[in-house]
């Protein structure tokens, strides 16, 4: 039986230890990862081997040749392009006739393959995919199976809420020649984006095996690190070269250690190493071939590639050093610090936490390096939330900051192409803003400055002119010292989870684009936009009856950016108005409180006989609604009288809503025949939703409203305009409306869960609950009789939570507690 080692990859993530290398051949206890695969593959019998090449393919083909030194036949497949997992195998098919496995040539892996193999051909299967729980999914393909092994479902790099299951794909597969049959020649194809599931729906037998034993998917310096503590604690059974000195502790050929010298171990010292006396190697320490360190050096927790030299007094904590590379007395590497090749560090200098510098790259001696080198970053553990990238201004969120984001972002971009960019009326948005543009423009992209913008009118820039994308920044609405960095795609809705992954990415990698002097980009001013924007609001909803009713309105603006827009809309509805907080002013956003304002809007509305209060957010989006009473509205009970008001008057259409809304939404849709198609909670999934469905009205659970047919995003200024149209042709006022609705009995319970426990609770989750009328839009939404329950993990705190809607409060509360104590039993 032939085995197949994937070994194209790049290793982009393991970047500046692959600038020049390719990933497979990344030393791992001195040995090349490869090596360890065709080890592994050795001892379970399989002797011939096909590697599939693509970058810097020498390098692999020069070290193993043609297999015979390490025990094996290889032969060799080359990419000419890159052809994707199951491309690449398939570029491959003259070789493969058989049965045969395919591994990856760069993870690091004691699974059993002899037993993964016996499942197969027990299950008759054309394809046996070797499946591992882990404690992190989102990085994985997650896949769900049957009792039986029999794979019901594949989910390619889930978010929190898609985490059904914690066994994820290894990337290890039995496979039976049919499976050409499913992959496509002369393109990049996947196995588990594409031939597996085209497989699945055709009703081919593909199984699932748990497999027992080690396997770390090595992508990030982290992993590299954690991979060499756990081969040094033999959690991984590979071979580790040298004479064990004692317990833990492996010293190659030819090495000489003075007499003095601190060895606590567990640690390998490679051939020919020299160690100075006075020095310590402290726990967890590889130091390859040919490595000279001199007196009173000091390392720990580190890994160091053949050829280097370390001087007298260096500390080396947390870091990894490429091969060659010359670092002269006194330097410090701290914790995440990686050298690439051949760098040379002059003496005294520091290398601080995280920083990255590439091959070939001099340190002057006595600097202190606090960003990589070439690209002037450092990697971050998470970049976007819920809403953008947040923290706190000019600290979490500084300048420097704001200009790598945007030059990863810009990067996305084509060369001279225009995005829209924006802010609120704080001086930390205003700095920030002109950041951003900086990194726009260094990138080759154009930018369209609207300045001081509401965040629907900067939307509406970038679907009405040649924009294509966009960004506004803004303080945080719950915290005047924080700022939040929103990015829109070309529609003018937040981009995706995919797209946030992308730049993520780049800025990881710091894998920016500088263009030439000749093609940065340049910086407009659009005339006239917010003129463009009130007429085409106006024409998207029939004003007919409202500018002939005697409406009186009480608005607040919250010192924000609505007051550039409002008062253009408002002549147009020729309604009396008393706007409270009318103006622009930084200095009193930062202590805008919205409950303060709502109260004061509801009792001016009473006071004067209004027909209608609104509080309109600092950004434009949200809005909180007063009848006529002077009662203010609940989210919920704006969110159902709009529903109502909207459904009544255009029965048979469709509205999207998250799957946390009250039932009463569905009882209310069903009433006038319309369709709810669900989403998820998070706010870009709701506005792509409301793009692509074509649904007349979207809406979040925290005053957002959504009218596709005039902008497919949260949009206070159209949310009030649409509410007073439908209002009017109603013949209805508000209160009477807000005394129709049903209550809404919703309680909320936030369980603590660490982060590596949340897959297998959701996984539990589904079991306990597979006979249950489940819905998996986000997170698991148990459908019961009386009510529901949804259970969610948080995308950005060790938490999972519980919604659950009864007839009654307590009962929703009693239900809460009971779904909480489940999750808390799951938990070790």
């Amino acid at each position: 039986m032939k085995a197949v080692i994937m070994a194209g990859g790049e290793g982009t993530r393991l970047r500046p230890l692959t600038s020049n290398q390719p990933k497979p051949m990344l030393p791992m206890a001195n040995i090349p990862m490869m090596e360890h695969v065709v080890n592994l593959l050795r001892e379970h019998g399989f002797e011939e081997i096909v590697v599939t090449v693509a970058f810097m393919a020498n390098a692999i083909r020069t070290y193993f040749g043609d297999g015979s030194e390490f025990g094996v036949r290889m032969v060799y497949a080359t990419e000419s392009t890159p052809l994707g997992t199951a491309g690449s195998v398939r570029n491959a098919r003259d070789e493969l006739t058989e049965r045969f496995l395919v591994i990856s040539g760069d993870v690091l892996t004691d699974i059993d393959l002899t037993k993964l193999v016996e499942f197969h051909a027990e299950r008759g299967a054309m394809a046996t995919l070797a499946l591992k729980a882990v404690d992190n999914p989102l990085e994985f393909g997650i896949v769900i199976t049957g009792e039986d092994g029999s794979i019901d479902r594949f989910l390619e790099k889930p978010t929190w809420g898609q985490v059904f299951s914690d066994t994820i794909n290894t990337g290890i597969y039995v496979l039976e020649p049919e499976i050409f049959d499913y992959i496509p020649e002369g393109r990049p194809v996947d196995f588990s984006g594409e031939s597996f599931p085209a497989a699945l729906a055709d009703g081919r037998g593909l199984f699932g095996y748990v497999a027992d034993g080690y396997w770390e998917d090595v992508g990030t310096l982290e992993a590299y690190l954690q991979a060499h503590q756990d081969i040094l604690e033999r959690r991984v059974a590979v071979d580790i070269r040298g004479f064990e000195l004692r317990p833990g502790v492996w010293l190659g050929k030819g090495a000489s250690i003075d007499p003095t010298v601190e060895l606590e171990g567990p640690a390998v010292i490679g051939d020919n190493c020299t160690i100075g006396a006075g020095s310590r190697l402290g726990q967890f320490c590889t130091l390859g071939q040919n490595i000279r360190v001199g007196a009173n050096a000091s390392i720990e927790r580190s890994v160091v590639h053949d050829n280097n030299y370390l001087g007298d007094g260096v500390r080396i904590e947390g870091s990894v050093l490429g091969r060659g590379s010359d670092l002269r007395r006194g330097v410090r590497c701290e914790e995440g610090a990686v050298l690439g090749d051949e760098c040379f560090v002059g003496a005294q200098a520091e290398i601080r936490p995280g920083v990255k510098i590439y091959p070939f790259k001099t340190v002057e001696a006595g600097a202190i390096v606090n960003s990589s080198i070439v690209w002037e970053s450092r990697g971050a553990r998470s970049l976007f939330g819920r809403d953008g990238v947040r923290g706190l201004a000019n600290v979490d969120i500084s300048p420097e900051l704001a200009v790598r984001l945007s030059m990863a972002w810009a990067s996305t971009f084509e060369k001279g192409a225009t995005v829209t960019v924006s802010r609120d009326t704080s001086r930390a948005a205003r700095v920030l803003k002109r950041a951003i543009m900086v990194g726009c423009n260094a990138a080759g992209i154009n930018v369209d400055d609207l300045e001081a913008a509401t965040v629907p009118v900067t939307r509406f820039q970038i679907t009405s002119s040649k924009s294509i994308a966009g960004v506004t920044v803004r303080l945080a609405p719950d915290d005047p010292q924080s700022v939040v960095l929103r990015f829109f795609d070309k529609n003018g809705i937040d981009i995706d989870e995919g797209a946030q992954r992308k730049v993520e990415r780049l800025y990881y990698r710091e894998d920016f684009r500088r263009v030439l002097a000749s093609e940065i980009g340049d910086i407009g001013f659009p005339p006239r936009f917010l003129e463009y924007y009130t007429a085409a609001l106006i024409d998207s909803v029939d004003l007919s009856r409202v500018t002939q009713a005697p409406l009186k309105l009480v608005l607040d603006y919250s010192y924000g950016t609505s007051s550039f827009v409002m008062p253009n809309l408002l002549a147009k509805l020729e309604a009396e108005v008393l706007v409270v907080n009318p103006y622009a002013n930084t200095a009193r956003v930062l202590t805008f409180d919205p409950a303060e304002s709502t109260a004061a809007v509801a009792a001016l509305v009473k006071a004067s006989g209004a027909d209608l209060g609104a509080v309109l957010d600092p950004g434009g989006e949200f809005v909180a609604l007063v009848d006529n009473q002077g009662r203010s509205l609940s989210h919920d009970q704006a969110l159902l009288a709009l529903l109502t008001l909207i459904t009544r008057a255009n029965p048979g259409q469709r509205v999207a809503l998250p799957v946390a809304v009250s039932r009463s939404a569905e009882a209310i849709c069903a009433a006038h025949d319309t369709e709810v198609v669900w989403t998820k909670l998070s706010t870009p999934n709701l506005m792509a939703v409301a793009q692509r469905e074509r649904v007349l009205m979207a809406a979040s659970q925290s005053g957002g409203f959504i009218f596709p047919a005039f902008l497919p995003a949260f949009d206070g200024a159209a949310t009030l305009v649409n509410l007073l149209s439908l209002l009017i042709g109603s013949g209805q006022s508000l209160s009477e409306v807000v005394d129709g609705l049903p209550a809404v009995h919703i309680a909320h319970q936030a369980v603590p869960t660490p982060w590596d426990q949340k897959g297998a609770v959701m996984r539990h989750l589904v079991e306990m609950n597979q006979d249950s009328d489940l819905v998996l839009v986000d997170g698991i939404k148990i459908n019961a009789d009386h009510g529901w329950s949804l259970v969610l993990p948080d995308p950005e705190d060790p938490v999972t939570h519980v919604w659950v809607e009864a007839d009654s409060m307590a009962e929703a509360r009693a239900r809460a507690e009971v779904q909480a104590a489940r999750i808390l039993e799951l938990l070790p």
